[in-house]
């Protein structure tokens, strides 16, 4: 098993542009909704079909090219769009405004930060473990 600091890199920064461009987006129309028929879709259940889409090929796959690194772009902005209304849904009542308050804001803030911290976290260990498996 091999560490890939790239793939970790894409998924990371696609995860802070995607939210940066959500949250602009839908501060400057914050009624813009995806309805199908009765029913409104938020970008949470997008997002989860983004991350099951190329999560999959993710887990199945190794190697380095550029399709797995797209593939990683795909999840992180996945990620991010449900990671994004995670604590809006469960704060608020769900409705555009509520969006717009910053505790959906700061949730959606703090979500992305502590994958990010993830992130940093599984790359510092892997190294310290493989640096330790190397002196030994």
């Amino acid at each position: 098993m091999s560490l890939n600091k790239k793939r970790a890199s894409l998924i990371a920064l696609s995860m802070v542009i995607t939210l940066f461009l959500l949250r602009v987006y839908l501060h400057l129309f914050p009624d813009t909704n995806f309805d199908l028929g009765s029913y409104n879709i938020h970008h949470l259940f997008s997002g989860l079909l983004l991350i099951t889409f190329a999560g999959i090929p993710l887990v199945i796959f190794s190697g380095n090219n550029r399709l797995l690194d797209i593939t990683s772009i795909v999840f992180g902005i996945g990620l991010s769009m449900a990671l994004d209304e995670w604590v809006y849904l469960i704060a608020t009542d769900g409705s555009d405004n509520a969006y717009l308050l910053p505790i959906s804001f700061w949730g959606a803030v703090l979500m992305i930060g502590l994958v990010l911290v993830y992130i940093w976290s599984i790359i510092f260990l892997w190294q310290k473990f493989t640096k330790n498996k190397r002196l030994k």
